[in-house]
C-alpha cells in the first residue's frame, strides 16, 4: 500500500481536538540522539511537552517532524522531534488522546556523558 503514514495526521487531529475544546495538548516523546529537546528535562528516556499555543512559538506539526520554540527556565529552546519518536499526544485536563508504539532503534539511547546542545542567544525587542 502506498501513501502517507497516518501517525502525523492523527497527531494533528488530536492537537486540533484539544484546542477546539479548550484543553491543553501535551506530547510524550521517547528521546534519542536524533531528538532535539532539553536533555536536562528528560526522565527515563522520555519527555512530556506542552505544545499548546501559549507554550510554543512557531509550532509546525509536519509529516516527518514536529518543530517549535519553547521556554525552559525562561530560556528559549528550539525543539525538533521526529514523528517516529512521538509516543503520544493527549489532553492535560482529561488524559484523552492517542498513544503510539515507538520502535527502539540502533543508537536510540542517549549518550551518558554528552552535555546538552548549546543554546543560541537571541535578542528580543520588548515594547
Amino acid at each position: 500500500m502506498s501513501g502517507s503514514a497516518t501517525k502525523p495526521y492523527l497527531i494533528r487531529a488530536i492537537y486540533e481536538w484539544c484546542t477546539d475544546n479548550g484543553q491543553t495538548p501535551y506530547l510524550s516523546v521517547k528521546v534519542d540522539s536524533g531528538t532535539r529537546v532539553p536533555i536536562e528535562y528528560v526522565k527515563n528516556g522520555e519527555i512530556v511537552l506542552n505544545i499548546g499555543s501559549s507554550a510554543t512559538r512557531g509550532l509546525v506539526l509536519g509529516n516527518d517532524s514536529i518543530q517549535f520554540s519553547a521556554r525552559f527556565g525562561g530560556v528559549p529552546r528550539e525543539m525538533w522531534i521526529p514523528i517516529s519518536r512521538v509516543a503520544g499526544i493527549f489532553s492535560r485536563e482529561s488524559g484523552e488522546g492517542l498513544f503510539f508504539q515507538v520502535e527502539e532503534t540502533e543508537g536510540s539511547a542517549l549518550p551518558e556523558d554528552e552535555p546538552p546542545p548549546p543554546v543560541k542567544p537571541r535578542l528580543t525587542i520588548v515594547k
